[in-house]
C-alpha cells in the first residue's frame, strides 16, 4: 500500500517500503532437546499461506505485536503505511472491507458498516448505501451517514492531515474544489456535494465520470468515519475514536499502545472481525535482532511491521523453529528503474542495455535469495492482480535462467550509440542494506559491459524530496534509481498508475520516477479504470504491462517474500492478499 499515491503510496513505496513486506509472528518457547516435538500451536511450515493455521473461536487473552518502526500515524485519513492499514481495523471500519479469508479469497469487498456492496447506478458515477442498524461508536451513540461524509472530507484538509491516500480526493473532486472540513462555511461542515447524505442511514456518493476501483478505495481506512465532536485535527492520531471491537486505552509513541475491549461494539453487526483477545497491545524496540530473538523466545506474538525475520535471525529461525514460519509473497515487486530525462537513458536501447546485462540470480541473492528475497521477476506487474503474467518474460530472464545475457547488452549498447560503454550513478536509500546491496550487485554486472556505475546512498528519510523530485533526479545525474512497490489496492490501477501513467508525474513526491508518458499507456488506465468488470479490466491491464515492458524503463528483480514469524500461541493465523501478504491481524486469537 502505498503512498500517496499518488503521491504518496508508497509513500510508500519510498516511505514506506516499511510497509512492505509481511508478517512476523512470535516464536516458539524455547528448545528443550526434544527435537521431533512440535511447540504447542507450531502449525508447520507455511501452515498459514492460504489457509488457516491453527483455526479456532477461543476468544481471551493478550496478543502482543512487537515492531521496530512505528506508524505514519494511527489516523484512519493518514496512514499510509501497509501494517497500519491492517492493525487500524480493530477501531476503523469502514462501508465494505475485505473478505476475512485466506490469500486471493481475501481482495473480494463485501459490506462491513453497510447492509450491502453499493447499489450503482447513472453508468458507474453514482454509488449507493445503506448504513447497518447497530454499528456504534465507543460511547454508544450509532454511527451515521454524516459521521461517514465527515471522516471522508478530511482528506481535504492537506494542510493539517496530510501524509494520507488521496484517491477519493481525485475521484471525487478532480479539481480540489472543496476546502476540506476545517475551512467548511457551511454550517455543518458536510459541503463536499460529491457525497449526499440524505438521512443518518443512506450515503450517496457522485463520481464525475466512473471509476471501476472505487468500492476499493471505499475499503481503505481513509474511507472510516470520524464523529465530528471527537476530531481533534492534527492530534486525533494519538487517540482515535472507535467505532471497531477494541479502543485505544494508551499510547506512547515510539514505546507502546494498550487496545481493550469496546463494549459498545456489537458482534452481530460485524462480518469481518473475529474479535478473540481481550486485549492487544504493542511495543516499539530500535534493535530489530533483539526484537526477533525475543520473538523467537515467546515474549511477542508478531511483528506489526511485517518485515519478516532478519538475516541474523533468520538460519536459527529456519533450523529450530521452521514450523513457526511462513515463506509468502508480499506484493512487493522490489525494481531498478531508469528516468529518461538522464542521458543517455532518453535512448531505450541504452536502457535494454542495462536490462539484459542485469545477473538477475545475483540480484535475488543481494535480496535474500528464493525464500527471503522472492521469485526473480520477468515484468512489473504482481502476481494476484487481475492481469498479471509470471511467464511474461520479454527480455528472456527466466529462459536466460536469470544469467546477464551480455551478447544482447552489446548489441544494445552498439545500437544506442555507446559501442564501449558509459558512466552513470544508481541512486539507492542510505537505510535499506539490502537495496544497497542490489545496487552493488547491478553495478558489477555492468561492469562487464563496460557501464561503469557509481552508486549513490541518499537520505532514505528524504526520499519524495530527492528521487521524488523530477528536478533532482536529473541534477544528480541519477540514471537508475532502485525502489519497491506494493499495492495500495489490489488491481493494475492500484499498483500501476502512480508508477506509470505520466498524468501522476509530480514535482515532489513522484513515484513515476522514469517519467513515462506515453500516450498509449495513459489512455489504457483511462480504458480498464471505466470497466467495472474485473476480469475484463484485468486484460486491460495486461496490455498495459506489456507496453511498460516494451518502453524498456524498469529492471524488475524480484517478486518480494519475506519469512514470518508466528507465536505458539497465536490462532486463526493467515496471510491475506488483500494486505500484502501480511497476516489479517483482525482474525487473530492467541491460546
Amino acid at each position: 500500500m502505498t503512498t500517496h499515491r499518488m503521491s504518496k503510496r508508497r509513500l510508500v513505496a519510498g516511505t514506506a517500503v516499511v510497509l512492505a513486506t509481511m508478517l512476523a509472528a512470535t516464536a516458539c518457547g524455547g528448545d528443550d532437546g526434544k527435537k521431533d516435538e512440535k511447540p504447542a500451536g507450531a502449525g508447520g511450515f507455511n501452515a498459514a499461506i492460504g489457509k488457516v493455521a491453527n483455526a479456532s473461536t477461543k476468544a481471551g487473552g493478550e496478543l502482543k505485536f512487537v515492531g521496530t518502526q512505528e506508524a505514519d500515524s494511527w489516523d484512519p485519513q493518514r496512514g499510509y503505511y501497509g501494517f497500519m492499514w491492517d492493525f487500524s481495523r480493530y477501531y476503523a471500519r469502514q462501508l465494505v472491507s475485505f473478505k476475512a479469508e485466506p490469500g486471493t479469497k481475501s481482495t473480494e469487498l463485501v459490506p462491513d458498516l453497510a447492509t450491502a456492496n453499493a447499489e450503482i447506478s447513472d453508468g458507474g458515477k453514482t454509488y449507493k448505501y445503506t448504513l447497518k442498524d447497530n454499528v456504534t461508536w465507543e460511547d454508544g451513540t450509532p454511527v451515521t451517514a454524516q459521521d461517514v461524509k465527515y471522516g471522508i472530507e478530511r482528506t481535504w484538509a492537506q494542510d493539517v492531515i496530510s501524509g494520507g491516500p488521496v484517491y477519493l480526493m481525485q475521484v471525487l473532486d478532480p479539481k480540489t474544489e472543496y476546502p476540506g472540513p476545517y475551512k467548511d462555511t457551511s454550517p455543518d461542515k458536510l459541503g463536499l456535494k460529491a457525497i449526499e447524505t440524505p438521512d443518518a442511514k443512506t450515503i450517496v456518493f457522485k463520481l464525475p465520470a466512473p471509476n471501476g476501483d472505487f468500492e476499493q478505495m471505499l475499503a481503505m481506512p481513509a474511507a472510516s468515519p470520524v464523529k465530528q465532536d471527537k476530531d481533534t485535527a492534527a492530534k486525533y492520531g494519538l487517540k482515535p475514536f472507535s467505532n471497531g471491537p477494541y479502543k485505544i486505552d494508551s499510547y506512547e509513541p515510539n514505546k507502546s499502545m494498550k487496545l481493550s475491549r469496546n463494549t459498545k461494539w456489537k458482534p452481530e453487526s460485524d462480518t469481518i472481525r473475529k474479535a478473540l483477545p481481550d486485549s492487544i497491545s504493542v511495543t516499539f524496540m530500535a534493535n530489530a535482532d533483539d526484537m526477533d530473538k525475543r520473538l523467537m523466545n515467546g515474549e511477542f506474538d508478531l511483528d506489526i511491521n511485517a518485515t519478516g525475520i532478519g538475516q541474523a535471525a533468520r538460519s536459527t529461525a529456519l533450523k529450530d523453529h521452521k514450523d513457526n514460519l511462513d515463506n509468502g509473497q508480499t506484493g512487493f515487486i522490489r525494481y531498478a528503474v531508469m528516468p529518461q530525462t538522464v542521458a543517455p537513458f532518453d535512448n531505450i536501447e541504452c536502457r535494454k542495455a542495462v536490462i539484459y546485462a542485469a545477473d538477475h540470480k545475483s540480484l535475488q541473492t543481494a535480496r535474500g535469495g528464493p525464500q527471503a528475497g522472492g521469485d526473480i521477476a520477468p515484468n512489473m506487474l504482481p502476481l494476484g492482480i487481475k492481469g498479471a503474467d509470471g511467464k511474461y518474460d520479454p527480455y528472456g530472464v527466466l529462459t536466460n535462467d536469470g544469467k546477464p545475457d551480455t551478447a544482447k547488452a552489446k548489441a544494445a549498447l552498439k545500437a544506442c550509440g555507446k559501442e564501449s560503454g558509459f558512466k552513470t550513478t544508481i541512486a539507492v536509500r542510505n537505510n535499506k542494506p539490502v537495496e544497497v546491496a542490489t545496487a552493488v550487485s547491478l553495478q558489477n554486472a555492468l561492469k562487464q559491459v563496460g557501464i561503469i556505475a557509481d552508486v549513490d546512498q541518499f537520505d532514505g528519510a528524504q526520499t519524495s524530496g530527492i528521487i521524488g523530485s523530477p528536478k533532482v533526479v536529473k541534477e544528480k545525474g541519477y540514471g537508475i534509481i532502485i525502489m519497491g512497490w506494493g499495492a495500495d489496492f489490489p488491481t493494475g490501477q492500484g499498483f500501476s498508475q502512480p508508477l506509470v501513467d505520466g498524468r501522476f508525474i509530480l514535482q515532489s513526491g513522484n513515484n513515476n520516477f522514469s517519467e513515462l508518458n506515453d500516450p498509449a499507456v495513459n489512455k489504457l488506465f483511462d480504458d480498464a479504470i471505466a470497466e467495472t468488470d474485473p476480469t475484463k479490466a484485468g486484460d486491460i491491464y495486461k496490455q498495459m504491462n506489456q507496453k511498460v515492458s516494451e518502453a524498456a524503463v524498469y529492471l524488475p528483480f524480484v517478486y518480494d517474500k519475506t519469512i514470518s514469524w508466528r507465536s505458539s500461541r497465536l490462532t486463526n493465523v493467515y496471510t491475506s492478499d488483500a494486505y500484502n501478504g501480511r497476516y489479517d491481524y483482525a482474525s487473530l486469537g492467541v491460546q
